[in-house]
């Protein structure tokens, strides 16, 4: 079973810093494109930012500048690092991946369990 674990999440004041990580483990093979969404209740899951497996990075215009997500291919993790951050940057974060499982060919979608980004005024 593959699973995608994330780590990194908490309190933190405007203006502050906060780094989360993003490990897959389990029988993976081929990993394509990565990625970090967020959600606030009452909205829909948007995408912050995604990185290819070749390095090429795309970021949601709200945290353009101060966001920054990085990659490791060869364990398969993601890391977004989130500076100068604000009250509506509020969310459970959750790590993505588009990935082949086990011995499958197949690319399917791998969802983290989400973790808590809350940002005071």
């Amino acid at each position: 079973q593959v699973q995608l674990v994330e780590s990194g999440g908490g309190l933190v004041q405007a203006g502050g810093s906060l780094r989360l990580s993003c490990i897959a483990s389990g029988s993976i093979g081929r990993v394509n494109n990565m990625a970090w969404y967020r959600q606030v209740p009452g909205k829909q899951r948007e995408l912050v930012a995604v990185v290819t497996r070749g390095g090429i990075t795309n970021y949601a215009d709200s945290v353009k500048g101060r966001f920054t997500i990085s990659r490791d291919n060869a364990i398969n993790a993601i890391d977004l690092q989130m500076n100068s951050l604000r009250p509506e940057d509020t969310a459970v974060y959750y790590c993505y991946a588009d990935a082949q499982m086990g011995d499958s060919s197949i690319y399917s979608p791998i969802w983290g369990q989400g973790t808590q980004v809350t940002v005071s005024s």
